[in-house]
């Protein structure tokens, strides 16, 4: 049952519009004929205030609510019966709900996803702080104000750790899409369930959908019980290993996993956001000012990135190849990668990295082959992170079987750009493979089979170590676009099944004055 617009709460509320709905009230956006101000209203539904186990409920929400004073939490004003119906005063947001926002822009900017990530979990560390559990995060419960600011609401299910719950034993509260594998199995919830459904909304914010669909709700809970996510990095592969390893890590189901605390994920969340404000050489939207808000040494990190795309990602996830990059500076070469990504291998004098964009990788696998030889990992060979590498499939017997090789290439870029290299370096943690380097000019694309004569052999590599490579290549001083790491032989096996593992590759040409 809803109220008519029009009608005085209070004889101090008058209700404009209705602007939400839930199975417990009904929202109206309302004006403050006291302080003339306009306000969010939630009055519960009538039918259900006559039960007292609801009524208690509903009131809780507004003790709970009222004393927590946070920026990213909306502000309960006031609250009170109008004729036997119970109403709670929120400040009133004028804006979205993150999930509209989701839904009208689909996946969100890497930057600014983060940043919605940081300002939620800031807002229910404040909520834990006073052992209060919001227990129904997901987006439709963060509005988002005209100034892009994220702000929590709705604890209409929270409660404190303190207090026995009113729900029956068993019974799931809050909506299934997000909802933590404690929370579905009817087990008592803390913070690290709120943590959970923030990683969800993390998850969906990244990918522009939730992990998982099903018949019904019970089945999609069921799911967040006993299925894996989805990997992030597969579905957006330009999302860098460090988010997709915060993602895995909030949405862990063992618990001795998940992170503990809001503060360990806001910790690792502002850590991210300057590695991708760094990759991508700028803060869009709400980002920069959740960026301007981390303390000065770390956004002097990014600062140094964004002027010196060459060292991202590099400089903050390993120091042994840190000190490669400074030795990279040195040199005076400031050519900038897509990725942001420095050579693992030192440029020699005379000799500087060739400009790459994020998505220069491929893998090739002509016929006889399926060509499908992992396509969604070749982007990890350029994403500047020793922990993430691009394999070939496993293959039994040492040999391809009835295929030549298989490979991966490098498009050095599109039109007439076309380089004559002279060295490709690379990491690989599965030595003793070998592999020729495969030249081919400007075209349509690379040719469809090895033999195809448009490919000429440049380099070769007999047999690969653990660790750096660097394969001179031969190319005469003619251009081409396309550079194959064709791989003909496989490393020993240790399962059974061998396969070539590849964390990074760069190409080097001579240096221009």
């Amino acid at each position: 049952m809803t109220i008519d617009v029009g009608t005085l709460l209070a004889d101090r509320y008058r209700l404009e519009a209705q602007i939400g709905s839930g199975g417990m009230s009904t929202v109206y956006r309302a004006f403050d004929t006291v302080l003339e101000r306009t306000v969010a209203i939630k009055l519960m539904h009538r039918n259900l205030a006559e039960h007292s186990e609801q009524l208690e409920r509903f009131g809780r929400e507004a003790r709970a609510v009222a004393r927590l004073n946070h920026p990213h939490i909306v502000q309960v004003i006031d609250a009170g019966e109008d004729e036997d119906t119970p109403f709670i005063v929120f400040e009133h947001v004028k804006g979205e709900t993150l999930k509209e926002r989701v839904q009208r822009a689909g996946r969100l900017p890497v930057t600014e996803a983060v940043a919605y990530a940081i300002e939620i979990a800031r807002a229910l560390g404040a909520a834990h702080e006073r052992n209060i559990v919001h227990r129904d995060v997901k987006p439709q419960n963060v509005l988002i104000n005209e100034e892009g600011v994220a702000k929590v609401t709705d604890f209409g299910i929270a409660r404190t750790l303190e207090e026995h719950g009113l729900t029956a034993d068993g019974r799931v509260l809050g909506t299934t899409d997000y909802v933590s594998p404690e929370q579905a199995m009817g087990h008592d919830v803390d913070g690290q369930s709120d943590i959970y459904s923030l990683g969800i909304v993390l998850y969906e914010m990244l990918v522009g959908d939730i992990p998982f669909h099903g018949e019904n709700q019970i089945a999609v809970a069921m799911k967040h019980v006993r299925e894996e996510l989805p990997d992030v990095q597969r579905l957006r592969p330009s999302i860098g290993t460090a988010l997709a390893a915060v993602v895995d890590r909030a949405t862990a189901k063992a618990l001795d996993v998940r992170y503990t605390s809001t503060d360990e994920l806001v910790a690792d969340l502002e850590d991210v956001l300057t590695i991708e404000a760094g990759r991508r050489g700028e803060t869009t939207g709400e980002a920069t000012a959740v960026f301007r808000s981390l303390p000065q040494a770390q956004r002097s990190r990014a600062n140094l990135r964004l002027g010196r795309r060459t060292v991202v990602g590099v400089a903050l996830l390993a120091v042994v190849a840190a000190l490669v990059v400074v030795g990279f500076l040195a040199t005076g070469d400031n050519t900038r990668r897509g990725t942001g990504q420095a050579p693992r291998t030192p440029v020699a004098q005379g000799e500087q990295a060739i400009k790459l964009a994020q998505d220069a990788a491929s893998d090739y696998d002509p016929p006889p082959g399926d060509q499908k030889e992992h396509p969604e990992e070749t982007f990890r060979v350029l994403d500047a992170d020793p922990n993430s590498s691009w394999d070939t499939e496993g293959y039994s017997g040492g040999t391809f079987g009835a295929k030549q090789g298989v490979g991966i290439y490098l498009d050095v870029g599109a039109g007439d750009r076309t380089v004559a290299a002279t060295k490709l370096d690379l990491t690989t943690s599965t030595p003793g493979w070998g592999a020729t380097v495969l030249a081919a000019a400007d075209g349509s694309g690379p040719p469809a089979t090895r033999d195809d004569p448009g490919w000429v052999e440049v380099g070769t590599l007999d047999t690969a170590t653990e660790g750096d490579d660097v394969v001179p290549l031969s190319t005469g001083g003619k251009r081409y676009r396309y550079y194959l790491l064709w791989i003909t032989k496989l490393p020993p096996a240790t399962t059974g099944r061998a396969k070539v593992s590849i964390s990074a590759m760069n190409l080097q040409r001579a240096a221009t004055r």
